[in-house]
């Protein structure tokens, strides 16, 4: 997607900035021992850069304005290479003295030693900042920060035209610390223009996950459609927050009687909907560690009442439950409706590490009650069946009552060793969610693009309406423009096969691999050796989706962007979400059946617009 800056802020390589090797002209260094350090900034400028290596520990920056503390923020300070540089914006400080004092945790034996350290002649003053695309690895068409470390998607709702989406953000790396709730907004879910940081740490701790409403009937006294925002404070311990917004959700005031709710244990991403049956507010609490979700109710949203519990002894139980979302869908083709529990957890998913299971069954607005299985047990259920697929959550107050989700496209077991620096992690394309039944009799979710999507397409590259493929298979050209980035559309009608594969390669030999297996009914991503996999040993991995489609037709849509594949099958029944990074783009994309026979239909290929 395309990404319009606001404001001119970017993470740097700096010696494209020609930086010298010494500490600029404002700016004064002033060691008082072997782990601390004084940053005295006297010019009068921007934008302080602070000198980034990232193999290193955090260094503890507090910000010192006047001789008070304004902020502590953690930066890894380089020490033997400078890797890039992140800003530390000093407009707030004008006209008044600012000193870093510094806190780092390498050991050291003398002051001589830690003066040699490359952070403290790479410290330089700055008014403004190139933002200039400098990986190669940045999507084209998903939503990413314009530079730094990102993670699950928070408080995203729709108004006035606009869906507003804050995500975990790092201003000070492109590794996960200092979370903040960053900001973007889209008319369309196509083009997004990034804001200011919108929820910043304050004595409480951390801004974790959480959730955003409008309030439309000023409940909790802030305003008549107030943007009402509950987040977890992350200190030494987790309690949930509130925080409002006038301006729809440009900025946010912090309400004075946070926290609102204190438990023994850990809780963490509140989201809260208003509950329209009961006419009070609805809110549900990840009980992390005890693998369960904790489900409130409150007039106000700033007095909350335990009602019950969901969830022990259910479903995937391993590592942490998080980032759950609780909403009612009608089922296709009936005239029921039944409510959807989303439950991500870490790790615990279906290949290893982060996954999104789920949960259909009843709500009474107080207790959640999962539909068992022809056996009497509640089954385990996914929405993705890739590995990187994470924290997906729904924009409230959506347009014609749909249920749009977007999560964080990466997994926790490799998320900060992929081979990007400028910025880490891209959200997946926003997704429709929709019921349908199976053959089993069980209610399942379906995740399909959003319609907006559609506005993505260039030009038609492929429009063919049928061929034939045996075992030698036939091979057609992918889009070069924009490194490759393209739509895939097609029904694979598979005979008497028994299996069908495409595999999308570059002149390298690098190539991932999609296999249909009727008999099985199964969807098969194979990408070990998809492009650079060595950065850690979960990433090369073969995921497996469910098609839901008797072994018949099999309808794809597929997505490329130029570290990533999702794929959608059977109009979302199955969906795989990967990570791909190969080291030149897929130019070739070869369609081949094994046992006899297979027919390609209604493929079309379209590019992606730049």
């Amino acid at each position: 997607m395309n990404l319009i800056s606001k404001f001119a802020v970017g993470l740097i390589a700096l010696p494209l900035l020609g930086f010298s090797a010494n500490a600029a002209d404002g700016v004064r260094i002033e060691h008082l021992g072997t782990n601390n350090t004084l940053v005295r900034v006297d010019g009068d400028a921007h934008y302080l850069m602070l000198p980034v290596q990232e193999s290193y520990d955090d260094a503890t920056v507090n910000v010192v304005v006047d001789g008070k503390l304004e902020r502590t923020i953690y930066v890894r300070l380089a020490k033997s290479k400078v890797d890039y540089a992140v800003p530390l914006d000093l407009s707030p400080y004008k006209g008044h003295e600012v000193v870093l004092n510094i806190v780092t945790s390498q050991n050291r034996s003398t002051v001589r030693e830690a003066k040699e350290d490359a952070c403290w002649s790479n410290f330089q003053l700055i008014d403004t900042i190139d933002v200039a695309n400098r990986e190669k690895y940045r999507p084209a068409f998903h939503h990413t920060p314009i530079y730094g470390w990102m993670n699950d998607p928070n408080g995203m709702f729709y108004k006035d035209g606009e869906w507003h989406l804050y995500y975990q953000w790092n201003p000070y790396g492109s590794k996960w610390q200092n979370m903040t709730w960053g900001h973007s907004s889209s008319p369309d879910l196509v083009n997004w223009k990034h804001h200011p940081v919108a929820i910043e740490p304050n004595g409480l701790g951390s801004v974790f996950s959480g959730s955003s409403a409008i309030d439309t009937e000023n409940s909790a006294g802030f305003g008549k459609d107030a943007v009402v925002s509950m987040y977890t404070s992350a200190g030494v311990s987790q309690a949930q927050s509130l925080a409002y917004s006038l301006d729809n959700g440009e900025t946010f005031s912090i309400y004075p009687g946070n926290p609102v709710i204190t438990l023994e244990s850990e809780a963490r991403d509140p989201n809260m909907f208003w509950n329209s049956d009961t006419k009070e507010w609805t809110l549900v609490l990840a009980h992390a560690l005890d693998h369960e979700m904790l489900i409130f109710t409150s007039p106000d949203m700033k007095e909350w009442t335990l009602q019950s519990s969901f969830g022990k002894g259910l479903g995937a139980q391993d590592g942490v439950w998080e980032c759950p979302d609780l909403f009612e869908l009608p089922v296709d083709g009936t005239d029921r409706k039944k409510w959807v529990l989303l439950c991500n957890i870490n790790p615990g998913g279906p290949f290893g590490g982060s996954g999104i299971q789920y949960f259909v069954g009843d709500f009474d607005g107080k207790t959640f009650t999962a539909d068992k299985d022809a056996d009497g047990n509640v089954p385990t259920k996914w929405l993705d069946y890739g590995k990187d697929n994470y924290a997906i959550v729904s924009w409230s107050d959506a347009p014609d009552n749909r249920r749009t989700t977007i999560g964080w496209m990466s997994n926790w077991q490799y998320a900060a060793e992929v081979p990007t620096k400028q910025f880490r992690s891209a959200n997946t394309l926003p997704r429709e969610i929709s019921l349908f039944t199976g053959n089993d009799g069980q209610i399942y979710a379906a995740s399909t693009p959003s319609p907006e999507l559609s506005a993505l397409r260039g030009p038609k590259i492929v429009d063919t309406k049928s061929f034939n493929v045996k075992g030698k298979g036939k091979t057609i050209a992918l889009p070069t423009e924009n490194d490759g980035v393209c739509e895939i559309l097609m029904d694979v009608m598979p005979g008497k096969s028994d299996s069908v594969t495409l595999t999308f390669s570059n002149d390298s030999g690098e190539k991932s691999i999609l296999t249909y297996a009727p008999q099985q009914e199964t969807l098969s991503f194979d990408r070990r050796e998809s492009g650079i996999v060595d950065f850690s040993q979960d990433f090369p991995a073969v995921t497996v989706a469910p098609t839901f489609n008797g072994g018949h037709t099999l309808p794809l849509r597929i997505f490329i962007d130029r570290a990533s594949m999702e794929v959608f099958a059977n109009d979302g029944k199955g969906v795989m979400t990967n990570l791909v990074f190969p080291t030149t783009p897929y130019t070739k994309l070869t369609v081949s059946a094994e046992g006899a026979g297979a027919k390609i239909k209604n493929l079309k290929i379209y590019s992606i617009k730049n």
